[in-house]
């Protein structure tokens, strides 16, 4: 039996009547449940670019910013579950990990764009979450990947780390300002510029 197939079976007893949803989701989570960090990440300026010079330019774009993350990525870590349009969904074991891999990426790009036209260049939105997840196969859900989620794909700007707090909390050295808020009273948090390096615009 696939670890899918386990899922839904566990899901299908929790929602009997007279089922014990404690003790069934006490299962699922001791099968599943790891504490991961998460990352989204997402590519700037989709619509503007698909519409100006054509899907072939975006998708050669995201080509090339795949070969230019991935290996950041397994560098430090991390498992690129998913790869959606120019967006991808990553995890890793420690916040520390998936932090490193966002700089670096981001830093890849500014080394990379100075030299390019700005139809070709690649600005990388991150967000960062850390918490309890469940991993099944190739897929992972939870608060955090929500959060993630949403952090690079909406909120986050071309060369932005953002994290929740849960992610904050997990790496209290690290420099992070507020940076707003997500889903409610819930804070969201901006990676300080290193010293030496402007803050975007």
């Amino acid at each position: 039996m696939t670890e899918a197939q386990a899922l839904r079976d566990y899901l299908t007893a929790r929602r009997q009547t007279g089922a014990d949803r404690s003790a069934i989701d006490q299962t699922i989570f001791s099968r599943f449940g790891r504490q991961q960090a998460v990352m989204f990440t997402d590519l700037v300026g989709f619509s503007r670019l698909v519409e100006a010079f054509g899907i072939l330019h975006f998708l050669q774009l995201i080509d090339e910013a795949e070969t230019l993350f991935l290996p950041l990525i397994a560098q430090h870590g991390g498992i690129c579950l998913k790869q959606e349009g120019d967006s991808m969904l990553v995890v890793f074991d420690h916040p520390a990990h998936a932090l490193a891999a966002a700089r670096a990426m981001v830093a890849a790009t500014e080394a990379l764009n100075p030299a390019r036209t700005p139809e070709d260049r690649i600005e990388v939105c991150v967000g960062l979450g850390f918490g309890t997840v469940l991993r099944v196969e190739g897929d992972v859900w939870g608060a955090q990947v929500n959060a993630a989620s949403k952090l690079g794909e909406e909120m986050a700007r071309g060369g932005e780390i953002l994290a929740t707090e849960a992610f904050r909390l997990a790496l209290p050295e690290q420099a992070f300002t507020v940076h707003g808020n997500l889903f409610g009273p819930s804070p969201v948090f901006r990676l300080d510029p290193a010293p030496g390096v402007d803050p975007k615009a």
